[in-house]
């Protein structure tokens, strides 16, 4: 909040009464939603960046319903590569 009154005390060096009353009119038109092109700072955005960023997978999930079962001895790479070869062709 320290920031904040420094800010005012700027302001109020900087500009007259008239400019003041100018700038709390649009800050208030603002904070209304009047002005579409100017926002304000979004502060759970920047806390969550990634809040509600889901993306769907543009491979289907392997699908063995159906099908002889996999041997628990293999590398997880080979069952996918087979996938692949059995899947490539259709």
């Amino acid at each position: 909040m320290a920031h904040l009154t420094r800010i005012v005390i700027w302001l109020c060096k900087r500009f007259n009464r008239a400019q003041l009353e100018f700038i709390v009119v649009n800050l208030i038109e603002v904070l209304q939603n009047k002005h579409a092109d100017i926002k304000p700072k979004d502060d759970f955005k920047e806390q969550h960046p990634n809040y509600r960023d889901f993306y769907v997978d543009t491979e289907p999930p392997l699908d063995f319903s159906g099908k002889a079962e996999i041997k628990s001895s293999k590398d997880w790479r080979k069952i996918i590569k087979e996938y692949q070869k059995k899947t490539a062709h259709r």
